[in-house]
């Protein structure tokens, strides 16, 4: 028998009556403490003789939606792969339900959380359908064959991200955008209780992208995603904001949005302006008096 907890299993911790005392409860009474779905701990990673990520260190709660934000290059990419677990941090560590990751099978993985990569490519001589079915694969074995609640998962999903009319058509055939919509659509498949995105919006459309955040906000999971588009970021309920490698800061939309962090992280002035219609705060920007034009 594997010695190894499972995940899947909720996260809770117990108190000794020591601890229960100091609190004011009775001598028995166990305190329930809610675990992280995610903690990164102090987390490095290097590309070589390279230290792209440095001393990473925040949690995300069960059911929270993080958007991961920075400029080009500030190691976003990166630090979503070590959380994964593609990428084996240098230093630190990342805990997956309060589950140390290095000591999960990535079936274990699996089943519990499920990565949308920013450009993910596969074979050509598979079908979209095709290409969704593989997120039932952690769930699959010599006891546990496929079955027609497999099926259904896999046509919601498809109608999920409006590629259900399309699902016979070969990958060398699609666009890029469709096939992004199939990764999301493999994603989904999977069951997962994390779902990590970096950059889901790529080669999407307009109507597509604004379809995709709302699907990705009706999702009662935990959603950690990386992303340029700073109005769509200010629908997350906290933002991680990443800079030369390093964690600048960490809060909601109204505490990190600044102006100040506007001009010194992303370069721009930033306007909040409010929109008439439902009163949303949206961002305007502009280049800072003096840029020059690139």
């Amino acid at each position: 028998m594997n010695a190894t907890p499972s995940p899947a299993t909720p996260g809770t911790a117990t108190a000794n009556p020591a601890t229960a005392a100091s609190t004011g409860q009775p001598a028995g009474v166990h305190l329930i403490r809610e675990v992280p779905a995610l903690e990164i701990n102090g987390v490095s990673w290097n590309a070589g003789r390279q230290r792209i990520v440095h001393d990473v260190s925040f949690s995300v709660k069960t059911g929270e939606l993080l958007g991961l934000i920075g400029p080009n290059g500030s190691g976003k990419s990166s630090l979503m792969r070590v959380i994964a677990g593609i990428y084996h941090p240098s230093q630190g560590s990342v805990h997956l339900q309060g589950h140390n990751l290095k000591s999960l099978r990535r079936r274990q993985i699996a089943q519990v959380m499920a990565m949308v990569s920013q450009t993910a490519d596969t074979l050509d001589a598979i079908s979209a359908r095709d290409a969704v079915e593989l997120g039932r694969t952690p769930w699959l074995s010599a006891l546990q064959s496929w079955s027609e609640h497999d099926d259904q998962l896999v046509q919601e999903a498809l109608r999920a991200v409006q590629m259900h009319e399309k699902q016979d058509r070969q990958w060398g055939q699609m666009s890029g955008g469709e096939r992004q919509r199939i990764h999301i659509a493999r994603a989904l498949c999977q069951q997962p209780q994390i779902l990590l995105m970096d950059e889901p919006t790529n080669h999407l459309d307009i109507h597509q992208q604004l379809a995709l955040m709302d699907l990705v906000h009706s999702l009662p999971i935990t959603k950690v995603l990386a992303i340029h588009d700073l109005n769509q970021a200010m629908r997350c309920d906290r933002l991680a904001v990443m800079y030369n490698g390093r964690l600048h800061a960490i809060g909601t939309p109204q505490q990190v949005l600044t102006q100040e962090l506007m001009r010194d992280i992303f370069q721009v002035q930033a306007d909040e302006l409010t929109d008439p219609a439902d009163g949303a705060r949206v961002l305007r920007f502009r280049s800072l008096p003096g840029q020059a034009a690139a």
